[in-house]
């Protein structure tokens, strides 16, 4: 008997507010084909004035919970991937717990930046197959038009807000690769990488938020060698091969980075669920917004194999291999 972390709901939640490129012409020496061609973003969502990461995480987390035809009291957990939250504390996901009407479980959050998503994976994952819980909330959410330098044209124009929450149960699987559920996770982190992306402020340094910044050449090169090698060594920790993988999930940064890991790993786009050019780089909410929109599509379907990859600021990377 082997216990497996199933995705038994996905929902998603985007601010009403759609910025298409040709927006940043009007501050920035820039254009929507310049960003096009250099990213694939063409448009992206940003939070009103007084819209929160903990609003748009329980918007997400109601969508999944209608999904798997559950409430919020069937829920013993919920974990939020987030670097941007309402306040330095409480956490996000005690928020989110709050509003859903929890009174029970438990709720905190997960920091890994554009890699928190498969962090929080992987922690709810471990909290169900040890049996602490049997229902976890896993969700991802971001506003990080919070933190951008509206100058920088290299960066400002590729962020997106929103979020994505999936519902994770414990079932009763065969042990094998024929499961239903996470199959395999593979984490990593280099901190020697700090300068490539990171915000530049924070409470015990400047004691304000900060801006990001990126060195995005070079994070493009460390992006698309990390993320093959993460999902290859996922994959083969679950007793399969590349070939046997039905779709890839990846973080939603940049189209090039996208095309770069799905030639090493040997598939096509079309196997490739992408989201990039409708929403920017949503950070630890592009994955689950991703599997929501690709489920919605009809791309992704029960019994599928599904490899996610991310990698983010630290830098720290990682992949989940899961059958739906």
């Amino acid at each position: 008997m082997t216990i497996r972390a199933v995705i038994t709901g996905v929902g998603h939640y985007l601010p009403e507010r759609v910025v298409e490129n040709a927006e940043f012409e009007k501050t920035l020496d820039t254009s929507d084909e310049w960003i096009r061609s250099r990213s694939g973003i063409e448009r992206r969502h940003f939070a009103a004035e007084g819209e929160t990461t903990s609003m748009m995480g329980t918007m997400a987390a109601k969508a999944a919970l209608a999904d798997a035809g559950l409430t919020a009291a069937d829920i013993d957990a919920v974990i939020v991937a987030t670097s941007t939250p309402d306040l330095t504390f409480p956490s996000v996901a005690t928020m989110v717990q709050k509003e859903l009407g929890m009174t029970c479980g438990f709720a905190f959050d997960v920091q890994a930046v554009c890699a928190g998503f498969i962090y929080a994976l992987s922690n709810a994952n471990a909290q169900i197959i040890s049996g602490q819980v049997k229902r976890v909330l896993v969700i991802g959410a971001e506003t990080f038009s919070r933190i951008m330098d509206w100058t920088d044209r290299a960066t400002c124009v590729l962020f997106g807000d929103g979020a994505g929450a999936l519902v994770l149960e414990a079932r009763i699987g065969t042990g094998t690769s024929e499961d239903r559920g996470i199959l395999s996770v593979d984490l990593n982190s280099d901190g020697t990488y700090k300068d490539m992306l990171y915000v530049d402020g924070g409470v015990s340094t400047t004691g304000t938020s900060g801006k990001l910044r990126m060195q995005g050449n070079a994070l493009f090169r460390q992006a698309v060698q990390k993320l093959a090698e993460t999902a290859e060594t996922a994959i083969a920790k679950a007793g399969l091969i590349p070939a046997d993988i039905d779709w890839i999930i990846p973080h939603q940064a940049n189209i090039r980075i996208i095309e770069g890991t799905a030639k090493k790993l040997g598939h096509a786009m079309d196997q490739v669920v992408v989201t990039v050019q409708d929403h920017g780089n949503t950070s630890a909410a592009s994955i689950p917004l991703a599997m929501s929109v690709g489920r919605a599509r009809g791309q992704i379907k029960d019994g599928d194999l599904c490899v996610a990859e991310a990698i983010g600021g630290g830098l720290a990377w990682g992949a989940v291999v899961l059958r739906w």
